[in-house]
């Protein structure tokens, strides 16, 4: 009897650890996909103020060197 208690536990808890994996897998998957989204809606934002004549930030300290030599 003990015996049976104790595969039974231990069954549910390796159940248990199985499921939460499979959760965290599933979590992870979604926060990759919208971070995904989140690099294309920021690369579109780019393109468009190249579009625009903008320039980046990391452009506009180049200039700004250039401009005190």
């Amino acid at each position: 009897m003990k015996r049976f208690l104790g595969v039974l536990i231990a069954s549910m808890f390796l159940a248990s650890a199985a499921y939460a994996a499979d959760a965290m897998k599933d979590e992870k998957a979604k926060s990759e996909k919208s971070e995904k989204a989140e690099k294309g809606e920021k690369a579109k934002g780019e393109k468009a103020k190249a579009e625009k004549g903008e320039k980046a930030k990391g452009e506009k300290a180049k200039d700004m060197k250039e401009e005190k030599k």
